[in-house]
């Protein structure tokens, strides 16, 4: 039976039928794992931060620091042509949809309504947005 209310407990079923706990040692593997998963807020950081596209401020910008040609509004910084922006934009769809599946995955997880798991993905979820925020700041905004 499904709880509907937050309990501190061993006995837990975690997403699927076959994941079950009924032990101390078991439940405590399954919070590491919730809390592993819930580390999903860095590659969030990672695709902003890879695989970001050009804004058109930053485009316009770009073209007024060039000279004036034909070729100037073609031209990009990264670089790499047609066939690399295609796989770059792959990947971020990639990265995307990764991200997507993990936190829907983690917003099951904690509708089972252990108090375990619930602090395990806040935690896990908090560290992994501060990891991915500190590499984000040092990379954007270096002095």
């Amino acid at each position: 039976m499904m709880h509907m209310t937050m309990y501190w407990g061993a006995d837990l079923t975690l997403l699927f039928d076959w994941w079950t706990t009924d032990s101390w040692p078991t439940c405590s593997l399954s919070l590491v794992a919730c809390f592993l998963f819930s580390l999903y807020q860095f590659l969030e950081s990672l695709r902003i931060l890879r695989f970001k596209p050009t804004s058109a401020a930053a485009a316009a910008a770009d073209l007024l620091s060039l000279p004036p040609s034909i070729e100037a509004p073609f031209l990009s910084k990264r670089g790499g042509g047609r066939r690399m922006q295609g796989l770059r934009r792959l990947a971020h769809a990639a990265l995307f949809g990764v991200n997507a599946v993990i936190g829907y995955a983690l917003m099951l997880a904690v509708m089972s309504f252990n108090g375990g798991v619930f602090l395990s993905v806040v935690l896990g979820t908090r560290e992994g947005c501060g990891d991915g925020m500190r590499r984000c700041c040092a990379v954007q905004w270096k002095p």
